[in-house]
């Protein structure tokens, strides 16, 4: 029997990447959760690193992780629902920045002769 390489086999026995990953987690009650991101389109996604530096490059140093092999990875978040997994992501979004004080917006007093309604006041941060 002829030994296939991957470009010859068009589905090929070994899934990419081979090994176990970083995973990035969370504390949780009991004990570390692994955290789950959203794709640019909204979809839930698991992620792994190939790479501790990958992940701290991407997520910070201060990012805990574990190490999964991306079988157990799937298997850990199938049950949630989350069917994908992303390895190596390069880009991420800024950690939402944390509100401190509340300011009241400044009321505008309608123009003459418009018909106006109450309306509860309104915060921004």
């Amino acid at each position: 029997m002829a030994v296939l390489l991957h470009g010859d086999d068009p589905d090929p026995s070994d899934r990419f990447p081979a090994g176990p990953l970083y995973v990035p987690v969370r504390p949780g009650p009991s004990g570390c959760a692994a955290r789950l991101f959203r794709t640019p389109l909204g979809e839930r996604t698991a992620v792994g690193f190939t790479s501790e530096r990958r992940l701290t490059a991407t997520l910070g140093t201060d990012q805990a992780w574990i190490r999964l092999a991306e079988s157990a990875l799937r298997a850990l978040t199938a049950p949630l629902g989350v069917t994908a997994v992303t390895v190596d992501p390069q880009f991420t979004a800024p950690a939402p920045a944390r509100v401190t004080s509340l300011t009241p917006l400044t009321p505008v007093p309608p123009a003459a002769g418009t018909v106006t309604h109450e309306m509860p006041a309104l915060w921004i941060a």
